[in-house]
């Protein structure tokens, strides 16, 4: 039975990596039917994203092994998994659920390649009004600024508990600690706003209106102790006119925060983007 595999990989540019790679996965039947490489020249760094068929699902420990005798000598970062392996994936919400019940329905579509694991709310299942989480695990755990600690622990306790590779903050209203922000590092995907930092607090898209800005958008990224800094994965935006009202704005952002965290997702549970300093490099399709 055929299997398909991604492989990942990063290290410091230099001469035969592709042929590398590319002999190994050949000297076990592997069949490359994907591939994409960057080279980043500013950097001297070298990205590679490579699927590959296997006709047996067994080779891939000898696979493994081989590819490792390449990574070490080059002081390589890499990852290989199934393709077909769903990622675990733990959610964090408040009250505003449009970004989870996107998630969720592509997820029950197919479009996304995911386990969900669990929801962590910060208020009870009841504010959370999407229907599609029937069957996850809700865990109710409210947080105050002097519970904060405690909230947090229990929290990389559910983590640890499910396996989740993979948070996503969809609308989660609480800024993570630098503690919670390291314990996450490379594996937690926020979504805000893009008028960051000129419209900050309450009513961002209130405060747009009044300076008549002319476009909106939001921003999907990795999160760091650096709050809304981290690695971005996915933009996007959408023109507005003065005929537009606050109601107007609220509403297009909406439509914007969950589908560019959809996408960014996407791009994460496909091995499509790999960390590169404070930014990233994504294969797209």
């Amino acid at each position: 039975m055929t299997e398909t595999c991604i492989l990942t990989l990063q290290c410091d540019d230099r001469p035969g990596l592709v042929a590398a790679v590319s002999a190994c996965l050949a000297a076990h039947g592997g069949n490359i039917v994907a591939a994409a490489q960057f080279n980043d020249r500013a950097s001297n760094r070298f990205f590679m994203r490579t699927e590959f068929d296997v006709h047996n699902a067994d080779t891939l420990g000898s696979i493994e092994r081989d590819i490792d005798g390449i990574a070490r000598p080059a002081g390589m970062q890499w990852k290989l998994r199934r393709k077909a392996a769903p990622v675990k994936v733990l959610f964090l919400v408040s009250k505003l659920d449009h970004c989870l019940g996107d998630l969720l329905y592509r997820r029950r579509i197919g479009e996304l390649a995911m386990e969900v694991v669990g929801i962590v709310g910060n208020h009870p299942r009841e504010a959370v009004t999407i229907s599609l989480s029937s069957g996850v695990p809700y865990h109710h755990l409210p947080v105050t600024r002097d519970t904060k600690p405690q909230q947090e622990a229990q929290i990389r306790g559910i983590v640890e508990e499910t396996g989740a590779e993979l948070v996503v903050l969809a609308r989660y209203m609480q800024v993570l600690s630098d503690r919670m922000a390291g314990f996450l590092a490379g594996r937690c995907i926020n979504i805000h706003h893009s008028f960051l930092p000129g419209f900050k607090g309450a009513k961002p898209y209130h405060q747009a209106h009044a300076r008549g800005v002319k476009m909106i958008g939001a921003t999907a990224h990795y999160v760091t102790a650096d709050l809304d800094e981290g690695p971005i994965i996915h933009q996007d935006v959408e023109p507005i006119t003065h005929a537009d009202e606050p109601d107007d704005l609220v509403r297009k952002g909406r439509d914007i925060e969950r589908r560019v965290l959809s996408e960014a997702v996407r791009l994460h549970v496909e091995d499509r983007v790999l960390l590169s300093g404070s930014k990233t490099v994504v294969f797209r399709d």
